[in-house]
C-alpha cells in the first residue's frame, strides 16, 4: 500500500506540472490517518510556495482520481498529507493473513540473491559466553530476515582452533595432566576442565615470562602438528568443544551450513599476504609482515608475525576466499561485537587490494556488549559468565511462575533474544532480570504470552464449534487499532531486512501485542449470541499468525502453555 500511495503522489505531481522530488511515506499516529507524506514540505523549498497551498493542490488532484483503498485525504499541520484507508482494505488484509498463514510476511525482493552470514564464532578451548549469545541472536535474525525476503541463505561459523588461546589452554591442561578428563566423563565436566586450564594458563603467563615462551612454543607446534603429545590434548579439547557448541546451537535454534576453522584459513591467508607483499600491499617490519593502515586513516596491523605465522587478519583474508569457494555469494555479512570495528576497517581496506571483488561483497555488522551492573564481562581474564550460567539464571526466575522445564528454557531464551534484538545495532544492553521476564510489555515473555493467549481463545472457540468467518456482518464492525496494526507486518519485515535492523520488527510486534491485549480487554470474544464473534475470532487468529511469524524471524520459540 505504501508503494501505491507513493505512485499516486508521483502521478499527481506530473499532472500539476510540479517537479519530482524525494519524499517520504510514513505511518502517523492512528488518529491522524494510516499513511502520511511530507511531499508538500519538500516541494515548497523548490517552488517557492507554502506547504499548505501545495498540499491542497495535490490533495485536490488526488481526490479527482479513483484511488483504490483510499477513503479520504486530509491536510495536517504545516502541510502533511494524511491518507485514511477504507474499512474494506483492513478486512481483506485480515483475510490474506488467514489464507497465507505461516507464509504471511514473505516477499521476493531478494529472489535470486545468494547471501552468507557468519556469526557466533566461538573458539574451541574457551567458554561459550554471553558475547556468543549476542552475535548468535543477531546473526540468526538477520539470516531469517533475508530468507523471508527470498534470498538463498547460508549460515557459517568461523572458529579459532589455533592461536594463543589454544596454546594457553593446552599449557594449562598439560600442567594438570593428572586430572585430565576422560572420554567417559560428562561433557559439562570436560568443558569446565578446559575452562579452568585456560584461566590457569592466562594467570601463569602474567606472572611468569617463561610460561609466555612455553605457550609460544606450543602455539607453533599446534600449527605445525609436530608434537604427538600436544596433538592428543589438542584433538581431545577441540572435539569436546565442538560437541559442547553443538548443544548450544540446538538450544538457540541455529543450524549452520558451514564450519570454518583458523587452522584451514591460515595457510591460504598467508599465501595471499605473501603475494600482496610482492605487490607492495604489505611491507616487512621487524621480521613481521604488516599493513600500513595509517596511509588510509586507519591503524597498522600485523598480518604475519615474526615467527612466520599468519595472524587473525591474514586468516580472515583466507576465510573470505574459502567462503566464496564453498558458496559463490552476492553478499557476505560478518556479525561481531563492536569492539573489533576498527580492526575490521583495516581488514576490509587490505582486502580491497588482495581480493577487490570479495571486498565489495563483504559487510560488517556489529552489536553492542552485554553488561551486568558490575560492568562489561570478558573471557580474557578467565572471569567469564557463560551462556549456561546466564540462561540458568533466567530459568530459575521463571521457575517461580512456571513449573515446566521445557517452557522455562523457551521463555528464558526468548527473553534474552528479545532484549538483544530490541536495541539498535551497536548499543550496549544492561541485564535486568525482572524487567526481561515481565509478562506486562516490552519483553519476550509478553509476546509469547500474547500468542498463547490467542491460541487458548481459538482452542476454546473450536470446542464451542465457533467458526472463523469474515461475513457480511463484519462490515458493520468499527475498525480498531488492531486491524490498523496487523496490515503493517509485510512492510515491517521488508524494512527490517533492508536496514539490517531487527529492532524495527521487535518494536512492531510489541505494538501489535499491545493492540491485541487492548482489543481482548474491550471485547467479549467468545460471545455465541453476537454475529461479530466470528470476525473477532478471525482477528484473534490473524494476530496469533503475525506475532508467531515475527517471532519465528527473530528466532524466538513459543511454549505451548504459559
Amino acid at each position: 500500500m505504501e508503494d501505491k500511495i507513493y505512485s499516486y503522489i508521483v502521478g499527481a505531481l506530473r499532472e500539476l506540472g510540479l517537479p519530482e522530488v524525494d519524499f517520504s511515506i510514513e505511518h502517523p499516529h492512528v488518529d491522524h490517518g494510516d499513511y502520511s507524506s511530507n511531499v508538500a514540505l519538500v516541494l515548497s523549498k523548490k517552488v517557492g510556495d507554502s506547504p499548505r497551498n501545495i498540499a491542497d493542490k495535490i490533495a485536490k488532484a488526488l481526490s479527482s482520481e479513483d484511488l483504490l483503498n483510499i477513503k479520504r485525504i486530509d491536510i495536517a499541520g504545516p502541510g502533511f498529507l494524511n491518507f485514511f484507508l477504507e474499512k474494506d482494505f483492513f478486512i481483506k488484509e485480515v483475510e490474506e493473513i488467514l489464507n497465507k498463514g505461516d507464509d504471511y510476511g514473505k516477499n521476493d525482493t531478494l529472489s535470486g540473491k545468494k547471501y552468507i552470514f557468519e556469526y557466533t564464532d566461538p573458539n574451541p578451548f574457551k567458554q561459550f559466553h554471553i558475547g556468543h549469545l549476542m552475535t548468535n541472536t543477531v546473526g540468526e535474525s538477520l539470516s531469517r530476515l533475508a530468507e523471508w525476503s527470498g534470498a538463498e541463505v547460508k549460515r557459517a561459523c568461523y572458529q579459532g582452533d589455533v592461536g594463543k588461546h589454544v596454546a594457553t589452554a593446552i599449557w594449562g591442561m598439560m600442567a594438570h595432566k593428572e586430572i585430565f578428563s576422560h572420554d567417559t566423563d560428562e561433557l559439562e565436566d570436560k568443558i569446565k576442565f578446559m575452562g579452568d586450564a585456560y584461566a590457569y594458563g592466562t594467570k601463569s603467563a602474567k606472572e611468569n615470562p617463561e610460561v609466555v615462551e612455553e605457550i609460544k612454543d606450543i602455539n607453533k607446534k599446534v600449527f605445525e602438528r609436530s608434537d604427538s603429545e600436544i596433538n592428543i590434548y589438542y584433538d581431545k579439547g577441540k572435539d569436546w568443544s565442538l560437541e559442547y557448541f553443538d548443544e548450544q546451537y540446538k538450544r538457540l535454534g541455529t543450524r549452520f551450513d558451514y564450519f570454518f576453522f583458523e587452522s584451514e584459513s591460515g595457510l591460504s591467508g598467508k599465501k595471499a599476504v605473501e603475494k600482496g607483499l610482492k605487490e607492495g600491499v604489505f611491507k616487512k617490519s621487524d621480521g613481521a609482515v604488516i599493513f600500513e593502515g595509517e596511509k588510509y586513516g586507519l591503524h597498522t596491523r600485523v598480518f604475519i608475525n615474526s615467527q612466520g605465522l599468519p595472524t587473525y587478519e591474514a586468516k580472515e583474508l583466507g576465510l573470505a576466499q574459502m567462503k566464496y569457494n564453498k558458496f559463490p555469494y552476492d553478499s557476505s555479512f560478518v556479525i561481531t561485537a563492536k569492539e573489533i570495528d576498527d580492526y575490521f576497517k583495516v581488514l576490509k581496506c587490505a582486502m580491497k587490494y588482495v581480493y577487490p571483488e570479495l571486498a565489495e561483497k563483504t559487510f560488517h555488522i556489529s552489536h553492542g556488549m552485554m553488561k551486568l551492573p558490575s560492568g562489561k564481562m570478558s573471557s580474557r581474564t578467565g572471569d567469564v559468565v557463560t551462556a549456561d550460567e546466564f540462561i540458568k539464571d533466567l530459568e530459575e526466575a521463571i521457575a517461580e511462575k512456571i513449573d515446566d522445564p521445557v517452557a522455562q528454557e523457551i521463555i528464558a531464551v526468548g527473553a534474552l533474544k528479545y532484549q538483544i534484538l530490541k536495541q539498535a545495532p551497536g548499543k550496549d544492553i544492561i541485564y535486568d532480570r525482572e524487567r526481561w521476564l515481565s509478562f506486562e510489555g516490552d519483553s519476550g515473555p509478553y509476546l509469547q504470552y500474547t500468542v498463547t493467549r490467542a491460541c487458548s481463545i481459538l482452542n476454546k472457540a473450536k470446542k464451542m464449534n465457533l467458526d472463523l468467518k469474515i461475513i457480511k456482518d463484519s462490515f458493520s464492525w468499527t475498525t480498531t487499532d488492531l486491524e490498523k496494526t496487523l496490515y503493517k507486518f509485510e512492510e515491517i519485515v521488508l524494512r527490517s531486512d533492508v536496514d539490517n535492523a531487527p529492532q524495527i520488527l521487535v518494536n512492531y510486534l510489541t505494538e501489535l501485542a499491545s493492540a491485541f491485549n487492548s482489543f481482548y480487554a474491550q471485547n467479549y470474544i467468545l460471545n455465541e449470541e453476537d454475529k461479530l464473534t466470528h470476525f473477532r475470532l478471525s482477528l484473534t487468529k490473524a494476530t496469533a499468525i503475525v506475532i508467531a511469524n515475527g517471532l519465528e524471524i527473530l528466532g524466538i520459540k513459543v511454549p505451548e502453555r504459559m
